[in-house]
């Protein structure tokens, strides 16, 4: 396994953490995304999580620095060329992952590995839309990446032995438990969230409790460590609103149906801790 070179597309919450990742590890870095003010907040995420790990002990104050110095950020896709790994981590839509894998496609090498972060989204439509299926995989990393071990890996219908051995390889490496995965809507880890998440939108909704107690009960009574509604906001609400409509579309049962006051909260705006507003309020 070699690929020292690796581009992240996409510089939001995920895409800053598997950057991070990367860098740490020792991989030089390439963070790509359309907008220069996402890449700039990008840069003081990660900065300011590397001087969090430093104080703890976790890594010297040199490995801050060499991780930092890893990292190259532009808004120019065409930088992503020469990457052994690209990883894309852009917005949960089949047409804009489709359209970036098809430039992708177009721009790096043959042997170059296709990787998505994507929550729910098939892998295997995303290789079809390539010349190079067998190099298109899943690679889902859990939030806060950084601190969180787990990397869904998923198969497409054409994705490779030797692709998957590799990235399973290079998950290991950078210090997480890769679990394969079949690739089916949402694979396991959304599968089975979301609708936990969705059915205490709907106890929200229908009055049962407030957010808090609801939060309270599952933490309480079921030793979650967050509820489903305060990370619900952490994900983001137009983020699990996507998986959701994933698995209803793709699955077709009623029972993934997205509550509607979700769906109301993400048509105003309010989408979580990112936006300020979700099912709790951050000032």
């Amino acid at each position: 396994m070699n690929l020292p070179n690796v581009a992240v597309l996409g510089g939001g919450t995920m895409g800053n953490g598997i950057a991070q990742v990367f860098a740490q590890c020792g991989h030089q870095v390439t963070l790509r995304d359309l907008d220069q003010a996402i890449l700039d907040r990008a840069a003081k995420a990660i900065e300011k999580s590397l001087s969090k790990l430093a104080e703890k002990g976790k890594i010297t104050p040199s490995d801050k620095d060499a991780a930092l110095g890893r990292i190259i950020r532009t808004t120019d896709l065409g930088a992503v060329a020469g990457a052994d790994l690209v990883v894309e981590a852009i917005v949960e839509q089949l047409a804009a992952k489709a359209e970036v894998f098809r430039e992708l496609d177009r721009l790096t090498g043959a042997e170059t590995i296709l990787a998505s972060n994507t929550s729910s989204i098939s892998i295997t439509k995303l290789g079809a839309v390539t010349q190079r299926p067998d190099k298109v995989i899943g690679m889902h990393f859990m939030n806060p990446v950084p601190l969180m071990v787990l990397v869904e890996i998923i198969r497409g219908q054409a994705t490779s032995d030797e692709t998957t051995r590799t990235v399973v390889e290079l998950s290991r490496a950078l210090d997480k438990t890769p679990v394969e995965v079949n690739d089916f809507p949402g694979f396991v880890s959304n599968r089975v969230l979301m609708p936990m998440i969705n059915e205490a939108a709907f106890c929200l909704m229908e009055g049962v409790a407030t957010a808090e107690s609801i939060d309270t009960v599952m933490k309480l009574g079921m030793n979650h460590p967050v509820g489903p509604l305060a990370l619900a906001d952490l994900i983001g609400l137009d983020t699990c609103l996507a998986i959701l409509t994933v698995l209803h579309q793709g699955l077709g049962d009623d029972k993934y149906r997205p509550c509607p006051l979700l769906k109301r909260l993400v048509a105003a705006g309010q989408l979580g801790r990112k936006s300020g507003q979700g099912f709790y309020h951050y000032p």
